[in-house]
């Protein structure tokens, strides 16, 4: 959907997005995520202050990228819009782009559901260290719940509207394009300006709802976090940053496209 724009690509990258992800990546790999888990590992008084100015610092490093995103579809939406640098274990977890703000919420209401009352292993227990982070998910605030509906509701709304939009823009362009098609037949130079014109009105249409779409799922990420405790959010980002990992991961993937062909 909406390839169109791809054929015009008025404002040209200097730099390819994916070298931009591929580094944004690595950080959050080989970085982010191991010091965030020796945080949540750690059982020191002080604790509860380092883990949170990790949580802090991967919490930045998303938004970062969003913000990346952003100004990269403000110079070329169609290399973000139609990542083909993306591997096909990941294309089908995105939506307009990126991640489906509703992969968040999943997310989170995975750890929601976890009502095990199982007796305690003190095995896991010597393997976190910590006993807050093991016990994150055991008690949830009635606020915790309530807010979580509410981001979900908002969603429902959210998420139609913007693909309406798209949708909108995409078939303006077509009907442009086509209205205009019989009058300036065998006029090549005509009919191109007529093709431009309306690509433009197109790509300037899809790079708001580009961005729009990066606008939730920043809000929604921000929501989850300020709503969740330092431990809470801990294992939330840990979970979603190793979700990304595990979207790269070459023998998944090798299977993903395996199981693919079969099909």
């Amino acid at each position: 959907m909406f390839k169109s724009i791809a054929l015009f690509r008025f404002k040209k990258s200097s730099k390819p997005f994916k070298d931009y992800y591929s580094k944004w990546f690595k950080t959050l790999k080989n970085v982010h995520l191991p010091q965030l888990r020796h945080a949540m590992s750690s059982s020191s008084t002080a604790g509860p202050i380092f883990l949170a100015s990790h949580v802090e610092v991967m919490h930045r490093h998303f938004l970062n990228y969003y913000e990346a995103l952003d100004l990269a579809a403000a110079n070329d939406v169609a290399q973000v819009l139609f990542p083909d640098w993306r591997n096909s274990f990941e294309k089908p977890f995105l939506w307009l782009g990126d991640l489906h703000p509703y992969l968040f919420i999943n997310l989170l209401r995975s750890f929601l559901g976890d009502d095990s009352e199982s007796e305690f292993d003190p095995e896991i227990f010597d393997k976190q260290q910590n006993w807050h982070v093991v016990m994150a998910w055991k008690s949830r605030s009635k606020k915790l719940t309530t807010r979580v509906d509410q981001i979900e509701c908002g969603l429902r709304l959210m998420v139609p509207a913007l693909v309406a939009r798209a949708r909108d823009a995409q078939a303006a362009f077509v009907e442009k394009v086509a209205g205009e098609w019989g009058r300036f037949e065998g006029k090549k130079e005509e009919m191109k300006g007529v093709v431009v014109e309306a690509a433009a009105a197109e790509m300037e249409e899809l790079v708001g709802v580009f961005v729009d779409a990066n606008r939730l799922r920043r809000s929604v990420l921000s929501d989850i976090l300020s709503v969740t405790d330092v431990y809470q959010a801990a294992v939330f980002l840990e979970g979603l940053a190793q979700f990304l990992v595990g979207l790269r991961n070459r023998e998944l993937v090798r299977q993903f496209e395996k199981c693919s062909l079969e099909l």
